[in-house]
């Protein structure tokens, strides 16, 4: 009999305005179900620089591994595992899958604008910042229930807003190399209420990639609101990483 693969470690990457702790209710019950999970922090600094960052700690992952992006982390993911050879499929929860020579800002301005858009301030990065001089960009802390986790308990959107990570504004401006979506099989999750990243764009990028669709009646945050249904469609990526989405209609959780 040939060998059985080891089961994968799932690798999730947080996106901008947030941190690891994003993933806490999908992790809990990714453990509960016996996976080995990774959650690093993105730097949120730069494509290139973040990809780069998420590419290391794959490569010293010595199994299989299923890599997980919300919103800005799907950018991330999308060009860290092009040549990863241990990733065997990709997770897109309201994330960005880029193409060649895309970028994030390519996207938000190919669809109506959200009313994230005018829930944006930028402060000035430091000289000495690499690649700088620069701007950062964060949700302005009245507006972020509103626009990032409108589904989410008051207390816990003031808390996300307060304790927000910036990113780097040439981080939406940098394109993307080969898109790994072209390689590997891909999941999507869509957030249908999402008022941060258009659910049509999300719609166009999971089709333009062949995803597994999952239609999830959440906002921005839905990993944060719907744990069990991301964990749901990753848990189906980890079993399968095989072959692509078979055009199947979308599943719709709430």
């Amino acid at each position: 009999m040939p060998p059985v693969s080891p089961p994968p470690t799932i690798v999730l990457v947080h996106g901008a305005f947030t941190d690891a702790s994003s993933w806490s209710g999908v992790i809990s019950l990714l453990h509960s179900a016996g996976s080995t999970v990774r959650a690093p922090a993105n730097p949120l600094r730069g494509l290139m620089q973040d990809a780069a960052h998420i590419r290391n700690v794959v490569r010293d992952i010595d199994v299989p591994v299923v890599l997980v992006g919300h919103g800005y982390g799907g950018a991330v993911i999308t060009h860290a595992a092009t040549d990863a050879d241990n990733v065997v499929a990709l997770c897109y929860v309201a994330a960005f899958g880029l193409d060649a020579g895309e970028c994030v800002l390519d996207i938000t301005s190919r669809f109506p604008p959200m009313p994230a858009a005018d829930a944006i301030s930028a402060a000035d990065l430091p000289a000495q910042f690499p690649g700088g001089p620069g701007s950062e960009l964060s949700l302005r802390e009245e507006r972020f229930p509103e626009v990032y986790a409108a589904d989410l308990p008051p207390q816990l959107t003031h808390l996300m807003s307060v304790t927000q990570r910036p990113i780097a504004h040439s981080a939406l401006t940098s394109r993307s190399g080969a898109p790994a979506w072209a390689l590997k099989p891909s999941w999507y999750a869509i957030a249908t209420a999402d008022r941060m990243l258009n659910p049509t764009a999300q719609r166009f990028m999971a089709q333009r990639m062949a995803a597994t669709e999952y239609l999830l009646d959440g906002s921005h945050a839905v990993v944060l609101s719907q744990p069990d249904a991301v964990a749901a469609m990753i848990r189906e990526a980890a079993g399968q990483g095989t072959g692509r989405g078979d055009g199947s209609e979308p599943r719709h959780l709430v």
